[in-house]
Protein backbone atom coordinates (compact mmCIF):
# COMPACT_ATOMS: atom_id res chain seq x y z
CA UNK A 1 0.00 0.00 0.00
CA UNK A 2 1.35 3.47 -0.73
CA UNK A 3 1.74 5.99 1.97
CA UNK A 4 -1.31 8.48 1.58
CA UNK A 5 -0.14 10.92 4.43
CA UNK A 6 0.75 14.35 2.93
CA UNK A 7 1.89 17.72 4.68
CA UNK A 8 0.22 21.05 3.65
CA UNK A 9 1.62 24.05 3.86
CA UNK A 10 -0.36 27.19 4.22
CA UNK A 11 0.20 30.61 3.04
CA UNK A 12 -1.25 33.65 3.97
CA UNK A 13 -2.82 35.20 1.25
CA UNK A 14 -1.74 38.59 2.56
CA UNK A 15 1.82 37.86 1.86
CA UNK A 16 1.65 35.57 -1.20
CA UNK A 17 -0.30 34.25 -4.00
CA UNK A 18 -0.25 30.79 -5.71
CA UNK A 19 0.63 31.25 -9.46
CA UNK A 20 -2.47 31.51 -12.10
CA UNK A 21 -4.43 28.80 -12.53
CA UNK A 22 -2.98 26.22 -9.37
CA UNK A 23 -5.91 24.20 -7.92
CA UNK A 24 -5.76 25.10 -4.06
CA UNK A 25 -7.36 24.36 -0.48
CA UNK A 26 -8.50 28.02 0.09
CA UNK A 27 -9.06 28.80 4.06
CA UNK A 28 -12.03 31.06 3.50
CA UNK A 29 -13.80 33.23 6.22
CA UNK A 30 -17.56 35.25 6.28
CA UNK A 31 -20.36 35.25 7.84
CA UNK A 32 -23.70 32.80 7.04
CA UNK A 33 -26.11 34.21 5.99
CA UNK A 34 -24.23 36.47 4.18
CA UNK A 35 -27.03 38.90 3.68
CA UNK A 36 -27.83 39.36 7.55
CA UNK A 37 -27.54 43.08 8.67
CA UNK A 38 -29.70 44.95 11.00
CA UNK A 39 -31.07 48.10 10.09
CA UNK A 40 -28.35 49.19 12.92
CA UNK A 41 -25.41 47.94 10.56
CA UNK A 42 -25.10 44.86 13.09
CA UNK A 43 -24.22 42.05 11.65
CA UNK A 44 -26.88 38.98 12.13
CA UNK A 45 -25.78 35.08 11.05
CA UNK A 46 -22.79 33.19 12.07
CA UNK A 47 -18.97 33.68 11.15
CA UNK A 48 -17.21 30.97 9.62
CA UNK A 49 -13.66 29.66 8.87
CA UNK A 50 -13.53 26.52 6.24
CA UNK A 51 -11.88 25.21 3.64
CA UNK A 52 -12.58 24.64 0.05
CA UNK A 53 -11.03 23.33 -3.12
CA UNK A 54 -11.05 26.21 -5.65
CA UNK A 55 -8.54 27.59 -8.19
CA UNK A 56 -6.39 30.79 -8.33
CA UNK A 57 -6.46 33.06 -11.47
CA UNK A 58 -5.44 36.92 -12.08
CA UNK A 59 -8.38 37.31 -14.30
CA UNK A 60 -11.42 35.85 -14.12
CA UNK A 61 -15.25 36.77 -15.61
CA UNK A 62 -18.46 35.86 -13.67
CA UNK A 63 -21.26 34.92 -15.93
CA UNK A 64 -22.88 38.63 -15.19
CA UNK A 65 -19.90 39.74 -17.41
CA UNK A 66 -17.75 41.77 -14.35
CA UNK A 67 -14.38 40.91 -14.36
CA UNK A 68 -12.45 39.89 -11.49
CA UNK A 69 -8.35 40.11 -10.74
CA UNK A 70 -6.33 37.74 -8.33
CA UNK A 71 -9.24 35.89 -7.10
CA UNK A 72 -9.85 32.46 -5.99
CA UNK A 73 -12.74 30.69 -7.67
CA UNK A 74 -14.41 28.03 -6.26
CA UNK A 75 -16.51 24.93 -9.12
CA UNK A 76 -19.73 26.75 -8.49
CA UNK A 77 -17.69 29.58 -10.40
CA UNK A 78 -18.18 31.72 -6.91
CA UNK A 79 -15.63 34.04 -7.29
CA UNK A 80 -13.77 34.88 -3.76
CA UNK A 81 -10.95 37.51 -2.78
CA UNK A 82 -7.70 37.22 -0.60
CA UNK A 83 -8.40 38.74 2.49
CA UNK A 84 -8.43 42.23 3.19
CA UNK A 85 -10.26 43.30 -0.11
CA UNK A 86 -13.90 44.05 -0.09
CA UNK A 87 -15.79 40.85 -0.54
CA UNK A 88 -18.36 39.11 2.16
CA UNK A 89 -16.18 36.36 1.76
CA UNK A 90 -12.50 36.49 2.02
CA UNK A 91 -9.76 33.42 1.12
CA UNK A 92 -7.10 33.94 4.02
CA UNK A 93 -4.68 31.50 3.46
CA UNK A 94 -4.38 29.16 0.75
CA UNK A 95 -2.05 25.30 0.43
CA UNK A 96 -1.83 23.82 -2.89
CA UNK A 97 -3.37 20.76 -3.78
CA UNK A 98 -1.76 17.30 -2.48
CA UNK A 99 -0.26 15.26 -5.55
CA UNK A 100 -2.46 12.03 -6.46
CA UNK A 101 -1.78 8.86 -3.98
CA UNK A 102 1.70 7.60 -5.42
CA UNK A 103 2.89 10.31 -7.81
CA UNK A 104 3.66 13.35 -8.74
CA UNK A 105 1.06 14.60 -10.58
CA UNK A 106 -2.42 16.41 -9.77
CA UNK A 107 -4.37 14.84 -12.54
CA UNK A 108 -4.32 11.52 -15.20
CA UNK A 109 -6.81 11.38 -17.59
CA UNK A 110 -7.91 8.27 -19.87
CA UNK A 111 -6.78 5.07 -19.93
CA UNK A 112 -3.43 5.69 -18.00
CA UNK A 113 -6.38 6.17 -14.73
CA UNK A 114 -7.17 2.89 -14.42
CA UNK A 115 -3.54 1.97 -14.45
CA UNK A 116 -2.68 4.73 -12.16
CA UNK A 117 -4.77 3.97 -9.74
CA UNK A 118 -3.98 -0.06 -10.01
CA UNK A 119 -0.67 0.89 -9.52
CA UNK A 120 -1.57 2.30 -5.76
CA UNK A 121 -3.98 0.23 -4.86
CA UNK A 122 -1.79 -3.07 -5.93
CA UNK A 123 -3.54 -6.17 -6.56
CA UNK A 124 -7.11 -6.33 -5.02
CA UNK A 125 -7.61 -9.20 -2.43
CA UNK A 126 -9.44 -12.69 -3.45
CA UNK A 127 -11.91 -12.86 -0.69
Amino acid sequence: MTNLNTVVTWVDARDRLPRSGTPVAAAITGRYPADSVTESDTALGEEFWLVRPMYFTTLHWSEDGAEHRDCFVDSDGIVRLPYGLTSAETVTHWAELPTLPGGTTHVVLGKDAQTALQNVWGPHPIT
